[in-house]
């Protein structure tokens, strides 16, 4: 066994998975893909991917039955990474499924991206802003201060407490781009296809 565990990556029905799965085996992880609540109680560290409608998202995560699962390890100190939709479901609600509820792990919600003349759904490569380290591990550990990654994304999140956030992207206005606390950490990129900057920030999660 990878001396850092098992990293699984949740199953449940939406999300790039083997393309997760596949650049965390790059990075050094054990990787699995899962729709087992004892493989997720078994592993050591947590993807939570996610792709499509919010409302969506939080249909098919609730309808697998995992959520149970997740929320104890989590709650145990379990490492989670939320990635893109499997960010904002970690958040209270979103205006794009507005009777949904989301986790409810970080206070905030997520909001339509206000960005004038420019167009939504904001795609393609755009350059971070990371903030000074507020938190341990700390994704961004080995890069500059400004790393380029690639973002697919019509909303944001908009967290109660600024402290979380770890990242924004400039794209018409200031977006939350990642967010941490303590142990549940999140992107709104996609690290797997970041190319070394994600593998860099999947290395990072895997050795946290």
């Amino acid at each position: 066994m990878n001396a850092a565990g098992k990293v699984a990556v949740v199953d449940y029905g939406v999300g790039n998975l083997f393309s997760v799965e596949k650049a965390l085996r790059a990075a050094g992880a054990e990787a699995v893909v899962t729709a087992d609540a004892a493989e997720i109680e078994d592993a050591v560290k947590i993807v939570l991917p996610g792709v499509g409608a919010f409302g969506d998202c939080m249909k098919n995560l609730t309808a697998s039955g995992l959520i149970p699962a997740i929320e104890k390890k989590v709650q145990s100190g379990t490492p989670l990474l939320g990635i893109c939709v499997g960010m904002q479901i970690l958040f209270s609600g979103s205006e794009e499924s507005p009777r949904v509820a989301g986790l409810g792990w970080l206070s905030g919600t997520v909001q339509k991206i206000n960005a004038p003349g420019l167009k939504v759904p904001h795609i393609g490569w755009n350059s971070l802003a990371v903030a000074a380290p507020r938190s341990s591990p700390n994704l961004f550990t080995g890069l500059t201060a400004s790393p380029y990654v690639y973002f697919v994304h019509s909303y944001a999140a908009v967290p109660e407490d600024s402290a979380v956030i770890t990242a924004t992207v400039m794209y018409g206005t200031r977006l939350t781009a990642a967010v941490q606390r303590g142990n549940v950490m999140a992107t709104q990129f996609h690290p797997e296809k970041s190319g070394n900057v994600g593998l860099q920030i999947l290395r990072n999660f895997v050795r946290s």
